[in-house]
């Protein structure tokens, strides 16, 4: 984080001192359910869609001949509403905008936590006692099977590398990841570094409490308070 503190991911990258490329990651899901049954539920409706399809389209040929037209179905017209076809199709739907659906997203136990969190962090000291205050902002970038969190601060950038989201009955939604962290240039008191850190999500997931800590150059730890601003 900046200074003293931890850092998550966002979708823009040119801000990242020029240095590293950070792009999105998977992410493990946790008490959600499983992506393979998702996947194997994808897999069967695309088979029923695409069955569906050939049969129209072989009904039409029918019907154009009993009307004295000679029509052929071309294979590549066929090939295109493949099963494989569809289902790459419905995958990039449901991976980027099905599985946000409030209903379906509360069934799958998968938070849509894209968007800008405005982020109030607290150093602590070894003692427990207050350090230095800082501010942020994080933007979680993120689909069915990939995310990304970055927190910029005034002082330095951090992005994750990898993360785990879990669904908890008693606690709601946790966000667990790692990131690496870079100063801007001119902060020379600051040194890169990695860390970690954790979230637990408010039931309408407009705000979360988290701590983290940092290691791999920078030993400081705290807590932090988000608050959703766009999402």
């Amino acid at each position: 984080m900046n200074g003293d503190h931890p850092t998550p991911i966002l979708p823009d990258v040119s801000d990242c001192g020029g240095r590293h490329m950070r792009q999105e990651h998977e992410y493990a899901l946790l008490g959600g359910l499983n992506r393979a049954k998702i996947g194997r539920y994808l897999a069967l409706v695309a088979a029923a869609i695409s069955s569906a399809i050939v049969f129209l389209l072989l009904m039409l040929v029918d019907v154009a001949r009993s009307f004295g037209l000679q029509q052929n179905l071309p294979p590549v017209v066929l090939s295109m509403v493949g099963a494989g076809t569809v289902y790459a199709v419905l995958y990039a739907v449901f991976d980027r905008y099905a599985w946000k659906i409030p209903r379906l997203s509360a069934l799958l136990r998968v938070p849509n936590l894209s968007g800008v969190w405005r982020c109030d962090g607290q150093t602590l000291k070894p003692d427990q006692s207050s350090g230095t205050a800082w501010q942020g902002e994080i933007v979680i970038v993120q689909s069915w099977d990939k995310i990304r969190v970055r927190l910029k601060t005034s002082r330095s950038n951090s992005n994750s590398i990898a993360a785990a989201l879990m669904y908890d009955e008693a606690d709601g939604y946790r966000l667990m990841y790692n990131y690496v962290n870079e100063p801007k240039i001119g902060e020379m008191d600051l040194s890169a570094h990695r860390g970690f850190a954790e979230f637990v999500f408010s039931a309408d997931q407009r705000t979360a409490e988290g701590e983290y800590f940092n290691g791999h150059g920078r030993f400081t730890f705290g807590t932090m308070q988000l608050v959703r601003e766009n999402g």
